[in-house]
């Protein structure tokens, strides 16, 4: 195992934790929402997201109860948005990390529910005291996220990601989608540990630029994994993009093009991380880590 993955993989059991005590299991009436959160959102993935935040900060000294919640904050809102596109009126898909999706495991109106209440709680976790004790810190971390997360960000390239089955999009048009349906979080990521660590609005940009293009490369080796791996090593459905004829960037630019461009976006965005030095080490290393993924 590279010091990375151990990284990664120490700040995943951080999110793990303190995620968990976020969310009580519950008895009565609340129980079943409650554990229908705790299965979408615990025991998986690689919490790539709050990695980012919690490097970005750390780059600044921030204290890591800070970052972890703001880390927290965002995970629950991808996790909430995995529930939903798992759902039959979106991707219907059946596995999710490897198990049972949210409505396979519990039912379709406990699954959006749980994913409301994981949405709806990233932002009271945003809002309390203990994520920062100046206000206006937490409004700018909440404002980040909550355009990250709606019709400008990952709302809106859902959307365009449905009317993109029914229609050709060039290479330009899946970008934008992509940028808003997958990056937006990612960049959030980056961007969200800047804000909580008070960085300066240069060193904001900087992470941001970082993360637009790391978000991209994501994508694209995304694409590339559902069209070469099987479902067991993906924990969910593979090669569902080609069964229902999505635009993706091997659609358009064929197998060597995406792995061409994804190589190219991850060397440019850890250019962007050039004027933080030795600090920035883990954010490179993610980028790395993000085009040699295998799930």
């Amino acid at each position: 195992m590279s010091a990375f993955e151990s990284t990664i993989k120490e700040t995943a059991a951080l999110i793990e934790t303190a995620l968990d005590d976020f969310l009580p299991q519950s008895d009565g009436p609340l129980g079943r929402v409650v554990d229908a959160m705790r299965w979408g959102a615990l025991d998986g993935g690689k919490r790539l997201r709050p990695f980012l935040v919690i490097a970005a900060a750390d780059m600044f000294d921030a204290p890591r109860a800070r970052s972890i919640r703001v880390g927290c904050a965002v995970e629950m809102i991808h996790c909430y948005s995995l529930v939903h596109d798992d759902l039959p009126a979106m991707d219907d898909s059946d596995l999710r990390r490897g198990r049972p999706s949210v409505h396979k495991k519990f039912d379709d109106a406990t699954a959006i529910l749980a994913g409301d209440a994981l949405l709806t709680q990233a932002f009271e976790i945003l809002a309390e005291l203990e994520t920062h004790p100046d206000g206006n810190v937490r409004c700018a971390v909440a404002l980040e996220l909550a355009r990250a997360s709606g019709k400008a960000g990952m709302v809106g390239g859902q959307m365009i990601d449905i009317y993109a089955e029914q229609k050709d999009f060039d290479l330009a048009g899946v970008t934008q989608l992509q940028r808003l349906k997958t990056g937006a979080l990612i960049r959030f990521g980056a961007v969200g540990g800047g804000l909580i660590a008070e960085a300066s609005s240069d060193e904001v940009a900087a992470l941001a630029a970082y993360a637009e293009d790391l978000g991209l490369a994501f994508q694209i080796v995304d694409d590339i994994l559902d069209a070469t791996a099987d479902a067991e090593t993906l924990g969910k459905p593979a090669g569902q993009d080609a069964e229902m004829d999505k635009a993706t960037f091997i659609k358009l630019l064929g197998m060597d093009g995406a792995k061409s461009k994804a190589a190219e976006l991850v060397e440019r965005c850890k250019s962007h991380l050039d004027p933080f030095g030795d600090a920035a080490a883990p954010l490179k290393g993610a980028a790395d880590f993000v085009f040699e993924r295998k799930s």
